[in-house]
């Protein structure tokens, strides 16, 4: 039995016997059964007299209101108006109805294991521990997948992304049905099966025939979301028999696998069409060719987020092309000069070399560091090479980062992550872009492996390093939250800057001047829009599996609350943001095929079990593709 509420189920039989249907006659049986009447009553002859007169009165009745009962259930079952029959049960029907009417009867009570065995979820939810109110919060992100899902599909399918206030989908990622890939495995993970079977049957119907016919696609956004959603629907669809108690509905796992080698094989143009081991950033897919982007320029997160997805195929489909080109990146990377561990958000695949100074971890920079630790989580018990240097290249960079880019805003020290636009030479920018809040995450993720905190310094695990990463992550994810609180909103901007001493921002604060940091947080007009990004409830949900601490679930749920209240559209879907600094917030009519595939996920799995996709066992691309560590990938 759970332990979850105080409760046995001998409480639980007790309640329930209260409220069992018993007969009227069955009551006055036992109560006559059981008193002084029945000794009293048929000791005289007048007595006998009276209780054959009070046991044939009682037929009667049954039998008036037996026939009443009927009458009304056979009505309840064929009206179809819910007002109907609660008037009809209210009201009853016939001569004796309203005498005979039965007071109402709760239902009955269950035990706590009855009642979490109620979510569908398919990592077997019955076994979920915890406060069942967030059983019941995890339920209201299913729903709201399953709303998203339902626009998409009922004005989108098939499209790379819907514009909820249009009604209409729209092709942004290269026309592969993105957000059918990108939702499926989250869909897999709720246990929402009529969705699996539609983005299934889908992907199986069409997938392949889209990738043979399209032309250009972008090589990163590609893998993250496509070629990841493939080998993730894989795994969790059985393939390498990896999850042996899910059951899923839809193609099966062979068939992603297919689909994924030969997008993988047209992708694989990017490396080998190069001069250098940096790959080029565009793949023409049915020529299976590529060529670099029009300044010639691939950016650095770019061409070092792709070893997670082709390691993997490398890994299941026994073809180690796909991880072997794709490692030639980070190893190239290994031997460029930094400042601190710290790169420029461009490269060169022409020359092989960074090119430019801007330093930052948002956008076109973030995931190189992110995936620096979890390429060596996934590959440091593989046999086909050694992937030390990724280590202490991440460990390296945070050093950078804690040295050079962080910083406390005023007046009340938010802890926060700028920029070097020009260099470490040059003047330090207190922009911070959402982007960054994944940095958190990352930070407990490299200091624990996974582990729980309590775990980790039970055996002694945790190195001062490890403390000081734990540390900054908890600070800096104080500071993502804090920048959903500081506007109208709740929901935080694309983009905000911080108060430094010495030196002010111009523009305005978040609108919400009851929160605490109104005067650190700067939001400037072009950076007011929020496009449903995932990197804090990211960071949230790793944070909370890592320390425990429920303050993560809370933050997080009130970013749902939020999400809910301002991005929902009633005919299905939800819509990025203009401005959150004002009410009613503009809707910007666009659904980012993100928002399923990584936010609500992300959401879904911070209220729920910690044993589902354990992150100690399980890695997480940069679009929230869960894929298992190499220790528990066997060839296909």
């Amino acid at each position: 039995m759970s332990k979850i509420l105080p409760s046995s189920m001998k409480d639980v039989h007790y309640d329930n016997a209260k409220f069992r249907r018993r007969s009227c006659f069955k009551m006055i049986v036992q109560a006559f059964a059981n008193s002084s009447i029945k000794r009293e009553c048929v000791s005289c002859s007048t007595g006998k007299f009276l209780i054959l007169l009070m046991i044939g009165g009682l037929a009667f009745l049954m039998l008036m209101n037996t026939n009443s009962i009927d009458h009304v259930s056979d009505r309840i079952r064929k009206s179809i108006a819910g007002r109907e029959e609660h008037r009809l049960l209210l009201n009853g029907v016939g001569k004796f109805g309203k005498f005979w009417r039965k007071p109402p009867r709760l239902p009955p009570r269950l035990s706590p294991d009855e009642i979490l065995t109620g979510n569908s979820s398919t990592f077997n939810a019955g076994n979920l521990k915890g406060d069942s109110k967030w059983v019941i919060r995890q339920r209201s992100v299913k729903h709201a997948f399953i709303h998203a899902w339902s626009g998409y599909k009922q004005y989108a399918m098939g499209y790379d992304e819907l514009m909820p206030l249009s009604q209409r989908g729209v092709d942004g990622l290269g026309g592969l049905g993105a957000t059918v890939v990108d939702a499926l495995d989250t869909a897999m993970i709720m246990g929402a099966d009529e969705v699996v079977s539609e983005a299934g049957t889908w992907i199986e119907t069409h997938l392949s025939e889209r990738i043979d016919g399209k032309g250009q696609v972008n090589l990163f956004e590609t893998t993250i979301r496509v070629l990841g959603g493939l080998l993730s629907a894989y795994h969790l669809s059985g393939g390498e028999q990896g999850i042996g108690d899910m059951k899923v509905k839809g193609p099966k796992p062979h068939v992603y696998l297919e689909i994924a080698k030969n997008l993988a094989d047209r992708l694989m143009s990017a490396f080998t069409s190069s001069p250098t081991s940096v790959p080029y950033s565009d793949v023409i897919l049915r020529d299976r060719s590529a060529h670099p982007a029009p300044d010639g320029l691939s950016s650095t997160s770019e061409v070092s987020t792709l070893q997670l997805e082709f390691n993997y195929l490398s890994a299941i489909s026994g073809d180690l092309r796909y991880g072997t080109e794709a490692m030639k990146v980070l190893e190239h990377l290994k031997t460029l000069p930094k400042v601190e561990g710290l790169v420029p958000i461009y490269i060169s695949p022409h020359s092989g070399q960074f090119s430019g100074e801007n330093i930052r971890l948002g956008s076109r920079g973030d995931s190189y560091y992110e995936y620096l630790i979890k390429v060596w989580l996934q590959q440091r018990t593989s046999q086909d090479g050694d992937v030390r240097y990724l280590h202490e290249m991440y460990e390296e960079a945070m050093k950078g980062v804690r040295h050079l880019l962080v910083r406390k805003s005023i007046p009340k020290g938010l802890v926060f992550v700028g920029e070097l636009p020009y260099g470490p030479k040059g003047a330090f920018s207190s922009k911070m872009d959402h982007l960054v809040c994944f940095l958190p995450g990352t930070l407990a993720l490299g200091a624990t492996k996974g582990i729980s905190k309590k775990k980790a310094m039970e055996e002694n695990l945790l190195t001062f390093e490890d403390m000081e990463n734990l540390k900054l992550a908890e600070d800096l994810a104080k500071t993502c939250f804090e920048m959903y609180s500081v506007t109208t909103t709740g929901l935080a901007p694309e983009i905000a800057y911080f108060n430094v001493d010495g030196y002010s921002e111009g523009g305005h604060g978040g609108g919400n001047g009851s929160s605490e940091y109104a005067n650190d947080i700067i939001i400037k007009t072009l950076d007011r829009h929020n496009l449903l990004r995932p990197e804090t409830v990211e960071s949230l949900f790793v944070l909370y599996r890592i320390t425990e601490d429920s303050k993560y679930r809370e933050w997080g749920w009130q970013i749902f609350e939020a999400f809910e209240k301002h991005t929902r559209v009633d005919s299905g879907g939800y819509s990025s943001l203009d401005d959150v600094t004002v009410l009613p917030p503009r809707k910007r009519d666009k659904m980012e095929t993100f928002f399923l595939g990584e936010t609500l996920k992300y959401l879904y799995l911070l209220f729920g079990d910690e044993n589902v996709i354990p992150l100690d066992k399980f890695v997480f691309n940069t679009e929230a593709h869960p894929f298992p560590i190499h220790s528990a990938v066997k060839k296909q």
